[in-house]
């Protein structure tokens, strides 16, 4: 099994994406700080799920890697509510990409869920 072949795999790097694109367009001084950790937590999204695939013969290095992945969906979810409240994105631009992560984050609850089916 390749990890690019999962759906939560192709959903998390399409939102990864998703927010790179539109955080070229954020204030210069938020580089280091907003900027920055919503680049890293939505990428690692999609990054633990790689590493994830690679430990499945390890179903709990297995799930604790997608509960890894979870969290920094978690964390993305947190920085694009900051990202809103700075009016950096708009409210349909938050809504469209915090429901990209719910069902990203449906994708990962059910495959810790259902671990023998990614063996």
């Amino acid at each position: 099994m390749r990890f690019q072949d999962l759906l939560a795999y192709k959903k998390s790097f399409e939102l990864g994406m998703s927010i790179f694109n539109i955080s070229k367009g954020f204030p210069t001084e938020e580089k280091y700080s907003l900027t920055d950790q919503i680049r890293r937590s939505s990428r690692s999204v999609s990054v633990n799920i790689a590493e994830a695939t690679r430990k499945r013969r390890y179903v709990n290095h297995f799930i604790s890697k997608l509960t890894d992945s979870d969290a920094e969906n978690s964390e993305t979810q947190s920085w694009l509510e900051y990202s809103l409240a700075c009016e950096y994105i708009n409210q349909e631009t938050f809504d469209g990409l915090t429901s990209k992560s719910l069902e990203v984050g449906k994708l990962l609850n059910y495959m810790m869920a259902n671990p023998d089916k990614f063996n």
